[in-house]
């Protein structure tokens, strides 16, 4: 009965196992290999072994350095401005105020609108011939009209604050979930106890959603290494490089540069620095807590 049993648990894992080694770990295998190779693309062209010379290439790269800095924004944009909102925001729409049900919904439009229709909207915005800034800034009577997406690091983070706007929705159902978790006798006693307002919000609620800072820090952190859409339907990475990413480099090095072993190492070193990361929250601060 047992090994019956066992054969039935393998057989409906099987299928899931198939495709987890189909489309996750021999990708991964494939790309950690090629990362160590000279190949421009070609099926029939010569791939010949370089050794870590990709990796030199990668990390003595300024624009590799500055895609990086430009990833450290959004994580900070991700911490200090995201988190707040999105919690803030799942705070409203579990409450019992009324209309918290619009709120709920009006939450969730721009990340149903999809990546390329939110930059191609914000980017007519911000457009300073024909777009708001520009209007604006003709109504309060400025001589001098910003080109924000033109100009360095101010692209950059106004692309932050698009994606911010983009997916404050997506991240209010992870706290959202994380409150509605709460069993409601926990409310109950600390209406008992007096603890209510400011108090119940970071000595009972916050602590008891550890788990969803845990996920939303993990996804926030992982997300901003290998931002590329957002950033790509705005800017394309410049002018000049200026708003560029790892993962427009790694794009625009395989795919417009044909150098597909230089692509793979900084493939490679997304993942293995969005893996030390999360590991390294996941067993300090976010380990488990045996006091909850």
């Amino acid at each position: 009965m047992y090994k019956r049993r066992r054969t039935g648990s393998l057989l409906i894992l099987l299928p899931g196992i198939l495709l987890t080694i189909i489309f996750v770990i021999y990708p991964v295998i494939r790309t950690a290999i090629l990362s160590f190779e000279s190949w421009n693309g070609v099926a029939n062209a010569p791939k010949n072994f370089v050794g870590i010379s990709n990796y030199i290439s990668v990390f003595t790269s300024p624009k590799f350095w500055l895609g990086m800095r430009n990833s450290l924004f959004f994580i900070i944009g991700g911490f200090l401005i995201l988190m707040p909102a999105s919690f803030l925001m799942a705070l409203l729409v579990t409450s019992k105020v009324k209309g918290s049900g619009f709120f709920r919904t009006t939450f969730l439009i721009p990340v149903m609108l999809g990546t390329t229709a939110v930059g191609l909207m914000w980017t007519f915005i911000l457009n300073p011939q024909f777009g708001m800034v520009g209007k604006l800034s003709e109504m309060f009577g400025s001589d001098i009209v910003p080109n924000i997406l033109a100009t360095p690091v101010q692209n950059t983070w106004a692309v932050v604050l698009v994606n911010e706007w983009m997916y404050a929705g997506y991240n209010m159902l992870i706290f959202a979930a994380g409150l509605v978790a709460i069993p409601e006798d926990i409310h109950d006693a600390c209406r008992i106890d007096g603890c209510t307002g400011i108090k119940k919000l970071f000595y009972v609620t916050i602590p008891l959603c550890k788990n969803m800072f845990m996920v939303f820090s993990v996804t926030c952190i992982t997300g901003c290494l290998k931002v590329f859409d957002i950033v790509w339907a705005m800017t394309r990475g410049g002018p000049m490089d200026s708003s560029t990413t790892p993962a427009i480099l790694l794009y625009t090095e395989g795919f417009q540069f044909k150098l597909m072993g230089r692509s793979s190492a900084i493939a490679m070193v997304l993942l293995i620095l969005g893996l030390v990361i999360s590991v390294a929250l996941n067993s300090t601060i976010f380990k488990p807590d045996e006091n909850l």
